[in-house]
């Protein structure tokens, strides 16, 4: 229902030079921006594969402390490789892809493919070392696929609508996990050897997902295209140039026979960001050295040459040169990007706050011993957290495009503090089993698409993979020393007190991410990236 089902061009501008202010403003009667279908394969690739993964995150807590009869210690070390370990290679993916000039859908898809393999190993997994192994397989592929899958819904996303485009892909991402454990609880009702069927189901269906991927989605220079097509789309016209027509010089691949270029514009088509990148991918600067007017981005002179974008006329001529090949990033450059103030204190605050978010299972676990939920339901218990995330992902993505990303990200982790505390409190029964279980996936709707949105605004689009990457590595290993950290109280002190002691680091670490709050950046996104 997000993509526009038109791609035409409207037609030239008179010649007139827009103020700021007016070029800024949305046009009366615009329609909004679409959704790329980028977005919207890579969330159908996510729904199916997240249907497998969940089939088996569903059955596994209660597979391996009472059907392998593992400690909550034992269990913990295992949950913590589960969701932290992707965070070790992480870093590695998103490097890769940014590496591999646009090869994002590759490497991303040789992590869905690993995961995939590694399904029905746990056929033959039956002690602590070989489970872990194959988890760290299987996380590890996770690691590959989540950076690079991430930068390429960014790089098909306009910063004004990338909070919806997220909250789009986490919708559909989520409702995967929807149906996950309802396949594993029929699977589990059906057949005799209910774990050995659910973990082959789970293999075919992630096998699927890799098709998909790899049939549908566009690279991440194609996805980069499509995101200016849906621009264009959504603005109902092209910005003008420094000559006055309403062309782009992509469009034509010529330069104004005058001599004067249209300068590069920022995020809005106002302001002066010389240098660089224009909405067709084009910066340009005057070939005399002057520098561009910051009202309309035009310089002045007889010659004209690119920017960094790689058009280059040569003077009088108006003939484009070949583009200039791009220097490749480096991992130096991807760990630089720390140096950035405003990414910096994100990974900051996502590493503070991860550090007292107790894992899915644990909280499914404490959620069954409070309402004695038979053994059979227990893989119902992850549809509610999975529903509440369905219902909220997107109406969030937007509140959190049009409030602030912040705002909402902390909210949620202020949600899950809720949820801690009315699993400590003497309230019983259904209701508190529901009111947990929608403050849960509410968390995961105000936090997960958030945060990588928001450090997408602070990342470069060359290192987009890479600076999310950062990112996604810092809470995952907090994540990870956290799940270590609960199943050792809760072996030691009882779940009661692992919980309260959770809930009050929560508490401590929310007050230190109010004070870490990001700053704005000094220098808006690139209008497409």
């Amino acid at each position: 229902m997000y993509v526009a089902d038109s791609r035409a061009v409207a037609p030239e501008a008179p010649a007139t030079t827009p103020s700021a202010d007016s070029a800024a403003r949305p046009r009366a009667g615009r329609r909004r921006a679409a959704v790329a279908p980028t977005v919207l394969a890579l969330g159908t690739v996510s729904l199916i594969t997240d249907v497998s993964s969940e089939m088996v995150t569903a059955v596994l807590p209660l597979y391996l402390v009472a059907g392998l009869g593992l400690s909550p210690l034992g269990f913990g070390l295992l949950d913590g490789i589960y969701n932290g370990f992707s965070a070790l290679v992480r870093l590695v993916g998103g490097h890769l892809a940014d590496r591999g000039g646009g090869r994002h859908k590759w490497v991303a898809g040789a992590g869905y493919a690993l995961s995939a393999a590694c399904k029905p190993l746990l056929l033959v997994a039956q002690t602590l070392t070989p489970i872990g192994l194959v988890l760290a397989a299987d996380r590890t592929g996770k690691g590959l696929r989540t950076a690079p899958r991430d930068a390429l819904i960014s790089l098909s996303s306009t910063p004004e609508n990338r909070g919806r485009a997220f909250g789009v892909h986490r919708a559909m991402d989520t409702a995967g996990a929807l149906l996950g454990p309802l396949v594993a609880f029929l699977i589990l009702r059906a057949t005799v050897d209910g774990y050995d069927a659910v973990f082959m189901v789970s293999f075919c269906v992630a096998v699927v997902g890799v098709l998909v991927l790899v049939l549908f989605v566009p690279g991440g220079a194609a996805a980069q295209a499509g995101a200016a097509r849906v621009s264009d789309t959504g603005a109902g016209a092209v910005r003008p140039s420094g000559t006055g027509a309403g062309v782009r010089p992509s469009d034509t691949g010529t330069c104004a026979g005058s001599g004067a270029m249209s300068g590069p514009a920022s995020d809005s088509g106002s302001g002066p960001a010389y240098g660089s990148r224009s909405e067709s991918g084009v910066g340009s600067k005057s070939g005399s050295g002057a520098e561009p007017d910051p009202g309309t981005g035009a310089g002045a002179g007889a010659g004209a040459s690119s920017g960094p974008a790689g058009l280059e006329c040569a003077t009088g001529t108006g003939a484009p040169a070949g583009p200039a090949p791009a220097p490749r990033p480096t991992l130096r450059a991807a760990l630089a990007l720390l140096h950035r103030p405003e990414l910096r204190r994100i990974a900051a605050c996502a590493l503070l706050l991860g550090l007292a978010t107790v894992s899915d299972s644990f909280v499914f676990l404490l959620l069954q011993r409070r309402l004695g939920v038979p053994d059979r339901w227990f893989a119902l218990l992850p549809l509610g957290t999975a529903a509440a995330f369905l219902l909220l992902a997107v109406p969030l993505g937007r509140l959190a495009d049009r409030t602030g990303r912040w705002r909402v990200f902390v909210g949620g982790h202020g949600a899950l503090l809720l949820a801690y505390a009315l699993l400590l409190s003497s309230w019983q029964g259904t209701a508190a089993a529901c009111a947990v279980l929608l403050l849960h996936g509410g968390f995961y709707a105000a936090t997960d698409g958030v945060l990588m949105a928001a450090a997408s605004d602070s990342v470069p689009s060359e290192l987009r993979s890479s600076g999310l990457a950062l990112v996604q590595t810092g809470q995952a290993l907090a994540r990870f020393v956290c799940s270590l950290g609960f199943g050792a109280a809760w072996t030691a002190w009882g779940d009661r007190t692992a919980l309260t002691a959770s809930a009050v680091l929560l508490a401590l670490c929310a007050v230190l991410a109010l004070g870490l709050r990001p700053i704005r950046p000094s220098v808006p996104s690139e209008g497409l990236v």
